[in-house]
């Protein structure tokens, strides 16, 4: 007989686009912002820990179509947590982490857009450690065009459950494949074949091995990558991490991609992914839908959440 020591918890993956989806990703809107807490906010049960990728801190971009009441305009994490907030009525409250990834800046002073990642963190989880002041920079960079290369970093937060077990969580959104290169253009599929998206992964992965307290954890986010590419298959078959959805619905990587978490276009790909150790078992995705299907997120953004609930061993 299997003892567990605590209730299951859950995770959400879900890339915001910016809270912009309905300019097509050129400006954040506070509908769109509002639209995705209240989703989340109906989840049930809701979520322990949220990860977000494409948020933006303060910028043209995040403010234009807002009216702020300050002086300084707030960053978008900030102001999402507020909005989550609102949409619960008091049944849960969330604790943000916003961990700062690039900015394109105009003056010294005032940026046309941002980029960096989120995680919410549930109250009944006590955080011990994470790295918002220092995220990991895992950019695979090359000397011509180093420092405009948009940085790709990797968001960690380690917590404690209420009956004392730890998990590490890891968040990150990595670059797209390099079109400059030969093999971009001559290969059918793209995504996740790139030379540098396989450096970043191998950067990804020796991070998340290196912090990990235990077994216990989680690696999730935007990866650019299909099911079967070189830089997925580098982190499920070399490193050994488990694809938990492929493997809770005993998916091949073929059939894995006919379930898309994003869309542009007519073009669909599943290149969001929900990695973990072997310290957790998974129990159910029951509020994870693929791109075409109709769900609570549906028309929030060119992505769709991975939710997933598990038990620490």
């Amino acid at each position: 007989m299997t003892m567990w020591a605590s209730p299951p918890l859950k995770v959400v993956s879900y890339n915001v686009r910016y809270f912009g989806h309905g300019t097509r990703g050129l400006f954040s809107t506070r509908g769109a912002m509002t639209r995705i807490a209240k989703s989340l906010a109906e989840l049930a049960p809701l979520a322990d820990v949220v990860c977000l990728q494409e948020v933006e801190n303060a910028s043209l971009r995040s403010h234009l179509f807002h009216t702020e009441d300050e002086d300084e305009p707030s960053p978008q994490a900030e102001r999402f947590a507020t909005k989550l907030h609102e949409a619960l009525d008091g049944r849960a409250e969330y604790g943000s982490h916003y961990f700062p990834a690039h900015t394109y800046r105009i003056t010294d002073s005032t940026s046309f857009y941002t980029t960096g990642l989120v995680i919410l963190v549930k109250n009944g989880l006590t955080v011990l450690a994470h790295n918002a002041a220092a995220p990991a920079d895992v950019t695979e960079r090359r000397k011509a065009g180093a420092r405009l290369k948009q940085t790709r970093i990797v968001a960690h937060v380690r917590v404690r459950t209420d009956h004392g077990q730890t998990l590490d969580i890891f968040n990150t959104h990595l670059s797209l494949p390099r079109a400059t290169t030969s093999e971009f253009w001559l290969q059918p599929f793209r995504m996740g074949y790139g030379k540098n998206q396989l450096e970043e992964v191998k950067r990804v992965h020796a991070f998340v091995d290196r912090e990990r307290a235990s077994d216990a954890f989680v690696l999730m986010g935007d990866f650019n990558s299909l099911p079967g590419s070189p830089a997925y298959r580098y982190l499920v078959n070399e490193c050994g991490l488990h694809d938990v959805y492929s493997r809770h619905h005993r998916l091949d990587e073929r059939a894995l991609r006919d379930h898309p978490t994003a869309g542009f276009l007519n073009l669909r790909m599943r290149i969001d992914h929900m990695l973990a150790g072997r310290g957790l078992s998974w129990l159910d995705f029951d509020d994870t839908f693929h791109f075409d299907q109709k769900g609570t997120f549906t028309g929030l953004s060119d992505h769709v959440p991975l939710i997933g609930r598990f038990r620490i061993h």
